[in-house]
């Protein structure tokens, strides 16, 4: 018995192998710009499972970008932070919540927490694979606030679609900290066996001299996710991030990677400013 007791607790404080990841690796881009009026970026989605969010343009107080859903509904995301610390969006001062100043009637406009708290906008699009998604934030400084517009262009009917303008207290900041991202949001165990992977760019900055300056040049980071299946790289115009499945890594985490040099153009029908 006596042996039994030890070999057990032995056993017992052994040390044990740590759970495997539950989620692919979030994988990010840190777009290299000057602080702007207008952040305009365009992702291309290679592979997509249920679950996963492309975020296209994020800034500082915000994101904004294209998801599919756990049930594989698509959808378009726009959301604004709260000024305030905690996850609780229901304990957060009418007065410190972020505004709404405009909603598309096809969109659905809510609160948000768990990671942090602020507003957020919902827009179902049935995007595809291939194809080109465009998003445009607009920010408009207002005294100690900043309203931010998400604008969104439907390939189907050829136009640009203003789903939301949220308003918050900044300090007077203007657009700036930008960044990108892919996530796994389902978290199941099974979703890191599987790829997700998309194109994003070219990206233009609106900067606050009120010239368009080329998104060229980003820094590739990760979470802290023990996986190895992520990668970044130049692809035509931009940039691709990949993780999960059978992604192989051929850049180092904390590199910069940089579009060759060439002539390029400011998207020319963006809605009237």
């Amino acid at each position: 018995m006596r042996m039994l007791l030890t070999g057990l607790a032995l056993a017992l404080a052994a040390p044990q192998d740590p759970p495997p990841p539950k989620a692919a690796r979030s994988v990010h881009l840190w777009w290299d710009a000057a602080a702007g009026s207008e952040f305009y970026n365009e992702v291309r989605i290679d592979q997509s499972v249920p679950g996963s969010y492309f975020m296209v343009a994020g800034w500082n107080t915000g994101y904004f970008g294209i998801q599919e859903l756990g049930n594989k509904d698509r959808i378009v995301l726009f959301s604004v932070w709260d000024p305030t610390k905690g996850d609780d969006p229901n304990a957060v001062p009418p007065e410190k919540r972020v505004e709404v100043l405009h909603s598309d009637p096809g969109a659905k406009i809510g609160r948000f927490g768990a990671e942090g708290t602020g507003g957020q906008c919902k827009y179902p699009y049935p995007w595809t694979p291939g194809e080109r998604c465009r998003l445009l934030v607009r920010a408009a400084v207002e005294k100690d606030k900043t309203a931010y517009s998400g604008w969104f262009y439907r390939n189907d009917s050829q136009e640009w679609k203003h789903l939301a303008t949220f308003r918050v207290t900044t300090k007077g900041s203007p657009l700036k900290g930008y960044y990108s991202f892919v996530e796994d949001f389902r978290r199941d165990g099974k979703s890191p066996g599987q790829q997700r992977r998309a194109r994003f760019g070219p990206g233009w900055v609106r900067t606050l001299k009120d010239e368009w300056a080329p998104l060229t040049k980003v820094r590739f980071t990760a979470d802290s996710t023990p996986l190895e299946t992520i990668d970044a790289s130049v692809a035509e115009e931009g940039f691709v991030l990949a993780t999960g499945g059978e992604t192989k890594n051929s850049t180092k985490l904390n590199a910069s990677l940089s579009l060759p040099d060439a002539r390029r153009t400011p998207p020319n029908d963006l809605p009237p400013r």
